[in-house]
């Protein structure tokens, strides 16, 4: 999980009641059910809103993921803090799916070996990078997961990606960062909010589309 210098959430920001000096533990609790109704509601209009929004670009990552899988390529996903467990959650699902063919899919996160042996030998910048240059080839699909969507790793990886003939997807907050903008992105989806949790919850429900939509447009070997 990744956030932009100077974006931190306070305290009274996200619970006002915390730091008030309420007594009575019935206005309390009516202050607890307020705010997380007001939280629920808050995350579930932008949950709708960003599908609108992604519509367009579900449709096609979708479209030629599925393509993708169909000709044998397969999925590695990565991100940071929060976003590394979004990832390897993502990769899961394709994986291990509820329903439906299971999907060659990794995350580039779940190997504490290889990770701090990268960071340690190469610089923590090139652990997603190096990675793709072992095991990515053109056919294959790397999503990089981000709230700022401009941190150095995932940006290089994003890169690496690219150069090697890969399908790249970034998923991003905030205005997108450097996902947005960026010629090593197919595909980005940018959640439109400030706040690092609605992000990842919407972020969440983004991924469970783009598995559902690849399924839709099929996987089956030609």
């Amino acid at each position: 999980m990744t956030q932009p210098t100077g974006a931190g959430e306070a305290t009274d920001f996200l619970y006002p009641f915390i730091d008030a000096q309420e007594r009575d533990p019935r206005a309390l609790l009516a202050d607890l059910a307020a705010s997380a109704r007001a939280k629920a509601t808050e995350s579930a209009a932008l949950r709708r809103a960003t599908l609108e929004a992604g519509a367009d670009g579900l449709a096609t990552a979708g479209a030629e993921m599925a393509r993708r899988f169909a000709a044998g390529g397969r999925l590695f996903t990565f991100g940071n803090g929060g976003s590394s467990t979004d990832a390897g959650t993502l990769a899961a699902l394709f994986a291990r799916p509820p329903v439906g063919r299971a999907l060659p899919a990794w995350s580039l996160t779940a190997d504490q070996a290889i990770l701090t042996a990268l960071g340690n030998d190469v610089g923590f910048e090139l652990v997603f990078a190096r990675q793709l240059i072992a095991r990515g080839d053109a056919g294959d699909i790397a999503v990089a997961m981000s709230t700022s969507g401009s941190s150095a790793d995932l940006t290089a990886g994003l890169r690496e990606a690219k150069r090697r003939g890969m399908y790249t997807v970034g998923f991003a907050g905030y205005d997108g960062g450097q996902f947005a903008t960026s010629r090593d992105v197919d595909v980005c989806f940018v959640v439109a909010s400030q706040s690092v949790h609605r992000i990842q919850e919407s972020q969440a429900l983004l991924g469970y589309q783009l598995w559902a939509t690849v399924h839709e447009h099929g996987t089956d070997e030609a």
